[in-house]
């Protein structure tokens, strides 16, 4: 439920509202980070208005995410109470939703649930990965730097699909203006060039025969054209629970360029997690099983598994990770050779932070460069959709003069 919280300064009589999505009013208080000189007036946002504020409002960003943990690392590592690290908080932040987990999470710490509990809860906001993080922060004791971590990540996260979206821009316009001239000329040109060649009993391609069909079905049924629309919208708005499906994240693996991205992304953050759980002194066996449950790739949940039954086996770590190198793409042999290394120096977790720092300033090059290694595969795209056009529209008429002659 959304509610909204007129904030008012008793002192300057300056207005502020803000909209927080919590159950109750204690709540919608604290997630709009009412202060000691301020007076609170809630009023339910519902109907009409509480969807028209769903669709038009601030979305989930990682950019709150980024705050959010940032905000906490500096609140614990000043021993500010656990509950008021959070409601310190709701200031930082910006969307509704994120507003009313800080005031749910305190409302779960004040009630006597643990951080990772407490924050388990808002699944939505918090994934499985991040939690099993937490968890580990508690046990090892070393949450404010857990939560630095985090917020590091989700950072450079942040940085890279910005980049992303920037290198995207261009071909996405390009490709829009393709599509529109194509919908443009399939209804019409194309039915008068149609009736035309009908008239004159010609022979059609198939590719015109495939145009033709494109363009009876915008004429007569212009509402089919929203399908391919709704259904991108629908495949964005799900991307999250696309990409943990296993099948997909197999298929990305074997996809050039794309392969390369997923296994940098994905070795990035276990490493990192590996590396910040052995230097807590957390049991090696511990430390594999959490850093799989924070693994977001399945191939990568798969090694370290495999890696731990290795280890609970008797064999060394070096040689669990031999075993499963494959696992780890053309970089296997290269991890095991450090692990090797960390083996005999006594400088694991350096060399594990090395590994992470690698993958992440490979995905900082390659985001910077996204929009070099796009530009082939659109140029692609719309060539052969300018080809199809152009010979579907001109082949017909390089036959034109064969008819004619005959009539």
């Amino acid at each position: 439920m959304l509610k909204k919280v007129n904030l008012t300064n008793i002192h300057t009589g300056n207005n502020s509202s803000l909209i927080v999505d919590t159950l109750t009013d204690e709540k919608a208080i604290v997630g709009a980070g009412k202060t000691a000189v301020e007076t609170a007036n809630i009023t339910d946002v519902t109907g009409f208005d509480e969807t028209l504020q769903r669709f038009t409002g601030k979305k989930n960003s990682m950019d709150d995410r980024v705050a959010l943990f940032n905000g906490l690392a500096k609140c614990f590592d000043r021993n500010i109470p656990i509950i008021k690290s959070f409601e310190l908080q709701a200031n930082r932040v910006k969307t509704p939703r994120y507003r009313g987990a800080i005031a749910d999470i305190a409302a779960d710490l004040a009630a006597g649930e643990k951080i990772s509990d407490a924050m388990g809860n808002q699944s939505d906001l918090f994934a499985d990965d991040i939690i099993a993080l937490i968890r580990a922060g508690e046990e090892s004791g070393r949450l404010p730097e857990i939560f630095r971590r985090v917020a590091c990540s989700q950072k450079k996260t942040a940085k890279i699909i910005k980049k992303l979206k920037s290198g995207l821009i261009y071909p996405a316009v390009v490709t829009v203006i393709a599509v529109i001239v194509v919908l443009v000329m399939s209804v019409t040109l194309v039915p008068a060039m149609v009736k035309l060649y009908d008239s004159l009993g010609s022979t059609l391609p198939n590719a015109t025969k495939a145009l033709k069909a494109l363009s009876h079905v915008l004429v007569h049924q212009p509402w089919v054209g929203l399908i391919p629309i709704m259904g991108l919208v629908m495949f964005f708005k799900n991307w999250g629970k696309f990409i943990m499906m296993p099948a997909v994240q197999t298929l990305f693996l074997k996809l050039p360029v794309v392969s390369g991205i997923v296994r940098k992304s994905a070795a990035a953050v276990s490493f990192r997690t590996l590396a910040l759980l052995i230097e807590a002194n957390v049991r090696l066996t511990t430390a594999l099983e959490i850093t799989s449950e924070t693994s977001w790739h399945h191939e990568y949940k798969t090694f370290f598994d495999k890696v731990q039954f290795h280890i609970t086996n008797g064999l060394t770590l070096p040689d669990a990770f031999l075993i499963e190198s494959h696992r780890l793409g053309p970089d296997g042999r290269t991890i095991c050779g450090l692990m090797e290394v960390a083996a005999e120096t006594g400088s694991g977790t350096e060399l594990l932070n090395e590994i992470a720092e690698d993958y992440e300033d490979e995905l900082d090059t390659t985001a910077k460069q996204i929009d070099k290694l796009i530009e082939p595969v659109t140029i692609v795209i719309l060539g052969g959709m300018v080809g199809m056009l152009v010979y579907a529209i001109y082949a017909p008429i390089f036959s034109l003069g064969d008819v004619l002659l005959k009539k």
